[in-house]
C-alpha cells in the first residue's frame, strides 16, 4: 500500500478523460466493399476489434458493456460509447475470445451476439466454452483450443498461443479456465493478436514459427511495474514486438477506454508514440481502416 496509495489514492482525475470522449460513429457502408490489401481493422477500444483479412471477418473480445465488471451499477465504466450497436455489425465468420475476464468477455455481449448471429463460429481456450454456453452460445458453435491448437475459419488458420497470464471471473474461479494468444494466418496477410501478457522468453520463437506478421496488437495499458508478470505495458510492447521479429506494424491495443490501472490514461499511447524508428499503427476508435505495409497511422484523438 506505501508504493501504490499515493497514485490509488490521489491520482484518480488523471487516470481518466476530462469529459466523455467522442462520439465515434462507424460508418457501416465501408464494410460493403473488400480491402484491396485483403486486411482492414475497426478498433472499437480496449481489445475489441473487427479483423477483415483475407475474406474472412473474426470479432475479437468484444466488449460492448457500459463497465468493465460482473455488475453493471459498479465496476470501471467505458470513456466512450459503442461506435456502432452490436446489432449493426456486418455478418462475422466467428468471434475470438482470449480469456474470461471482464473486460475481454462481457455476458451481455455474448448474449446478443449470440441472438443476432445465430450461426457465427466462437473460438476460445480451453475451458472458455461453458462461459459462452451460458449465455446462449450453441455448443456445436464453439471451439476450445489448447496452446498450439489450431481450427481453420475459411481460408484462414487461427492458432493458439500460449501468454503470460491468468484467468477467472471472481477469486474464486481462478485458473479454471486457459488463456490464450492468437495467429491469424491467411493466404495473404499474418496477424498476431497477444492478447493480456507478460514478457516472455516464448515471443521469438513464436515470431520465428508464424511470422513474419503484417500486423502486431500487442496490449499497452492497464499496467504496473509491480504487475509487469502479466501485464508489459508499452515499454514491454516495444520490446515483445521486436522480439516477434519487428516486421510489420505495431498496433497497440487494451488502452484508452477503461480505467483499469493506476497510470493517467494517456500515458502508454504517448510512451510508444514516442518512441523513434517504430512503425506504429494506431486509428482512432470506429473507423475501419486499411493495413497496408509499411504505411504508419498516428491518430491523435486522444488529445
Amino acid at each position: 500500500m506505501f508504493k501504490i496509495g499515493p497514485d490509488f489514492f490521489f491520482g484518480g482525475a488523471k487516470r481518466t478523460p476530462k469529459g466523455e470522449l467522442g462520439p465515434f460513429p462507424t460508418d457501416r457502408s465501408i464494410y460493403d466493399s473488400q480491402p484491396s490489401s485483403g486486411l482492414r481493422i475497426t478498433w472499437f477500444g480496449h481489445s475489441s476489434s473487427l479483423v477483415e483479412i483475407d475474406g474472412v471477418r473474426i470479432l475479437i473480445d468484444p466488449i460492448w458493456e457500459q463497465r468493465a465488471s460482473p455488475v453493471q451499477w459498479s465496476g470501471p465504466k467505458r470513456f466512450f460509447q459503442p461506435t456502432l450497436a452490436l446489432e449493426q455489425l456486418p455478418a462475422i465468420d466467428a468471434v475470438l475470445i482470449s480469456h474470461d475476464h471482464f473486460d475481454h468477455l462481457g455476458a451481455e455481449s455474448v448474449a446478443r451476439l449470440a441472438l443476432c448471429q445465430n450461426d457465427v463460429r466462437w473460438i476460445t481456450p480451453l475451458g472458455v466454452g461453458s462461459l459462452l454456453a451460458a449465455e446462449g452460445v450453441r455448443a456445436d458453435r464453439i471451439t476450445e483450443l489448447d496452446w498450439t491448437g489450431t481450427t481453420t475459419v475459411g481460408p484462414l488458420t487461427v492458432t493458439a498461443l500460449p501468454a503470460r497470464h491468468f484467468s477467472g471471473r471472481s477469486l474464486f474461479h481462478r485458473f479454471q479456465t486457459l488463456w490464450a494468444s492468437f495467429a491469424l494466418i491467411g493466404p495473404r496477410n499474418r496477424v498476431y493478436y497477444g492478447a493480456d501478457s507478460g514478457e516472455w522468453d516464448g515471443f521469438r520463437e513464436i515470431g520465428e514459427r508464424f511470422g513474419p506478421f503484417d500486423l502486431t496488437m500487442l496490449e499497452i495499458g492497464a499496467s504496473n511495474p509491480l504487475w509487469a508478470d502479466i501485464h508489459m505495458g508499452p515499454e514491454g510492447a516495444v520490446r515483445s514486438f521486436r522480439a516477434l521479429g519487428g516486421q510489420g506494424l505495431l498496433m497497440p491495443i487494451h488502452w484508452g477506454l477503461f480505467d483499469l490501472a493506476l497510470h493517467q490514461w494517456t500515458q502508454p499511447i504517448e510512451s510508444v508514440f514516442s518512441v523513434q524508428g517504430l512503425k506504429l499503427w494506431s486509428p482512432a476508435p470506429g473507423v475501419p481502416s486499411e493495413v497496408v505495409p509499411g504505411i504508419e497511422i498516428r491518430s491523435e484523438w486522444w488529445r
